[in-house]
């Protein structure tokens, strides 16, 4: 069997397949089967039109004689194909057309309840306001405590910045201050070492002149020189 006739039968029973499901669609009532009807011929659709494709690709191949006979096999096929798409939009439309008279006649039946509903829900918006308001202020005084909270941090740190500069000046002046008390420490050891100093000759002199004294009495009293004299 050739590709081409592998084509033609997968594409007469895709077409088939979807015409079962058409007809199933017209007659089906409930949602979940329609939606699951309108899946698989979505699906199958796409899937028609690429054998449909693939078909007239194959028929470029064949001889002249041939190709003749596909060619209006083929034209046949599209036909086909076209009609079914326009029966499947006009079964979804149809069914959209009754859903939307079916839902009506229920909103119109059913005013009362939609009163209460409304009210209901008027009452739901009422306080869903009330609890928006009240968050509102709940995030507008939470935005004021964090302005306060801001300024004061801002204060803080300006106060911390002066008393910053204050302890950077005391630390200064303690600095001038260590300096001059090292330079009169060292004036008052070179003067403590200069009284020393003095002290000493003067202890030198004192000791000399007491030992010239000695001396000079000795020698006035001493035996030779009264002898001497």
């Amino acid at each position: 069997m050739s590709l081409l006739n592998q084509y033609e039968q997968q594409y007469a029973s895709l077409i088939a397949e979807i015409t079962a499901h058409i007809g199933r669609l017209q007659q089906q009532n409930n949602n979940s089967e329609r939606n699951d009807l309108c899946s698989k011929i979505d699906a199958s659709l796409p899937e028609a039109q690429e054998l449909l494709e693939q078909m007239g690709l194959e028929v470029r191949e064949l001889n002249p004689t041939q190709r003749s006979s596909f060619n209006g096999k083929l034209q046949v096929a599209q036909a086909e194909l076209k009609r079914l798409q326009a029966e499947y939009r006009q079964t979804k439309d149809k069914q959209r057309a009754q859903a939307h008279n079916t839902f009506t006649t229920l909103d119109l039946g059913d005013s009362y309840e939609d009163v209460t509903i409304s009210t209901d829900q008027r009452q739901r918006l009422l306080d869903n306001s009330e609890q928006i308001e009240r968050t509102g202020n709940r995030l507008t005084e939470g935005y004021r405590v964090a302005l306060e909270t801001e300024q004061l941090g801002a204060q803080v740190l300006n106060d911390l910045h002066h008393q910053r500069e204050t302890l950077q000046g005391a630390r200064a002046r303690l600095r001038e201050t260590n300096a001059e008390i090292s330079r009169a420490s060292r004036t008052l050891n070179n003067m403590m070492l200069r009284a020393m100093r003095e002290k000493v000759v003067l202890y030198g002199v004192g000791v000399c002149f007491v030992v010239a004294v000695g001396v000079s009495i000795y020698l006035t009293f001493a035996p030779g020189s009264s002898v001497t004299s």
